[in-house]
C-alpha cells in the first residue's frame, strides 16, 4: 500500500514538473474562500486565456520545483495554494488572477516563476500590470503609424497646394 501510494506521488510531482516546464509562467495564489459559481467563472476565464489553473498538495509542488532548480517558493507554499500554468502568454495568469482578485477578494497572488525566474508578491503583482503581448503590440503599431500618418498628410498637403498654384 505504501508504496502504491509514493508511486502515484512521483506520478504527481512528475506531473507538475512537465508542466512548470512547458510553462513561460507560473502563479501561486491564494484561493480559500472563493464561491463554487466564482471558481467556475476563474476556471472559464483562464482556460480562455491558455492558463491552466490546478490546485496540487504543497509539498507536491515544492518537490518538483526544487528538482527543476526553482528555489525560494517554500515560503508561498502555506496554506491552500493554487497554481496558474501560463503557456502561451507569460502575463497572463498574473494578469487574469490580479484582475479577478479585484473583484473576489479571496484570489490573492502569492508568487509566481516567469521565464524561469522566481518572483515574490510584490513583483508579481507588477507582472500583473503589465498588458498583454496584443495590447503591447496594438500600442506599438499605433505610436509607429501616428508619424507616418502625418508624413503622409503633410505630402498630400504639398501636392494639393502646388496643384492649386499651377
Amino acid at each position: 500500500m505504501a508504496s502504491n501510494n509514493r508511486t502515484i506521488k512521483e506520478a504527481k510531482v512528475q506531473e507538475i514538473k512537465e508542466k512548470m516546464q512547458n510553462a513561460k509562467s507560473i502563479v501561486l495564489t491564494k484561493y480559500q474562500g472563493n464561491k463554487a459559481d466564482e471558481d467556475t467563472e476563474l476556471r472559464k476565464t483562464l482556460r480562455e486565456a491558455g492558463v491552466e489553473y490546478k490546485i496540487y498538495k504543497n509539498n507536491l509542488v515544492l518537490l518538483a520545483a526544487k528538482e527543476l532548480g526553482f528555489e525560494g517558493l517554500e515560503e508561498h507554499l502555506e496554506g491552500p495554494v493554487a497554481v496558474a500554468f501560463g503557456y502561451e502568454d507569460a502575463t497572463a495568469p498574473a494578469r487574469l488572477l490580479n484582475e479577478f482578485g479585484k473583484n473576489h477578494k479571496a484570489i490573492q497572488l502569492k508568487a509566481g516563476i516567469v521565464e524561469g525566474t522566481v518572483y515574490g508578491t510584490e513583483t508579481i503583482k507588477q507582472i500583473a500590470e503589465i498588458p498583454s503581448r496584443e495590447v503591447l503590440i496594438a500600442k506599438f503599431l499605433g505610436s509607429i503609424k501616428s508619424p507616418v500618418s502625418n508624413f503622409a498628410y503633410l505630402l498630400s498637403a504639398i501636392s494639393e497646394k502646388k496643384e492649386q498654384e499651377a
